[in-house]
């Protein structure tokens, strides 16, 4: 810390250089002396670790904020940028616990696991994973239904309504296939609920050609995939928000998925990529062979 030349102290220069035990010339020696390279570039550091923060709307934390250093071609180490973000007081929002939980298990359906705690794939299309969360709101509950790749982690499908009834998850998986990313016979996995293990929700898997696999009840590590993804939403956005309204809610949850998660967000997953950059990718290799 240096003290300004204009400054008024409460104790004299000779005292409180007595009190230090340094010589008066020494601290003017000092005060005087240029700001050394490594300050000025951590100076400059700081700089672009709280845009990196800042454009992350306060969710990223030290690991993510050094990826999107890297992808400047910024060279820092992360527990630098752990350091100095702890130093400028910069805390990513924290998840809250979970309250609640929308399966209603039926113990009757006799579908395997296909999936077996494997949320990768070799191309985008082939395994998907789906569940549906709740969001507040001041007229009532508003309910998100999702369709995840993963290999790519994007969400590539997903409705929303004021139910989270069967019509509701199958219009995900409609929307999944209008976009053109479901590969034909892909696995569609999901937990053991009611809804997903239906009559009307296995006719549709089996009329497009699906292949259905469901984890175990109540085992939220069998849809680890589907879980990560709530629980970004929410701690990225719906629990910093207050939506008066439904409609104010699908607009922003929209916004979330389409312009911040699937094209903007970096993903440990992925090697600190986006979804989309991922599925690009993918594309470019298929059309070059």
């Amino acid at each position: 810390m240096r003290f300004d030349d204009t400054a008024k102290y409460a104790f004299t220069v000779d005292f409180m250089c007595s009190r230090l035990d340094v010589s008066r010339s020494g601290y003017y020696e000092w005060r005087a002396r240029p700001e050394s390279a490594t300050h000025q570039r951590r100076e400059h550091l700081k700089l672009l670790i709280e845009k990196a923060f800042d454009d992350s709307e306060g969710t990223y934390g030290h690991r993510r904020v050094h990826a999107q250093l890297q992808r400047w071609d910024v060279q820092a180490g992360p527990e630098l940028v752990r350091l100095l973000m702890r130093q400028m007081g910069l805390e990513p929002c924290q998840p809250r616990p979970a309250r609640g939980c929308l399966t209603d298990p039926d113990g009757t359906a006799d579908i395997p696991d296909l999936v077996q705690r494997d949320f990768t794939a070799p191309a985008p299309g082939m395994k998907l994973v789906g569940d549906v969360t709740y969001i507040p709101t001041w007229e009532g509950g508003l309910y998100l239904a999702t369709v995840i790749d993963c290999c790519t982690k994007e969400v590539i499908g997903y409705a929303m309504g004021d139910h989270y009834r069967t019509p509701l998850i199958i219009q995900a998986l409609k929307n999944a296939q209008r976009n053109g990313k479901v590969s034909a016979g892909a696995i569609f996995h999901s937990d053991r609920g009611s809804n997903y293990t239906s009559r009307g929700f296995g006719e549709f898997l089996a009329e497009h050609g699906f292949q259905r696999s469901v984890g175990r009840t109540g085992i939220c590590y069998d849809n680890a995939l589907a879980e990560s993804f709530f629980g970004a939403l929410k701690n990225e956005r719906v629990n910093r928000m207050v939506y008066p309204t439904r409609e104010g809610a699908r607009r922003d949850i929209t916004c979330y998925i389409e312009h911040w998660y699937n094209h903007r967000r970096l993903h440990s997953a992925l090697g600190y990529n986006t979804p989309a950059e991922v599925y690009a990718a993918h594309q470019e290799m298929r059309l070059a062979a």
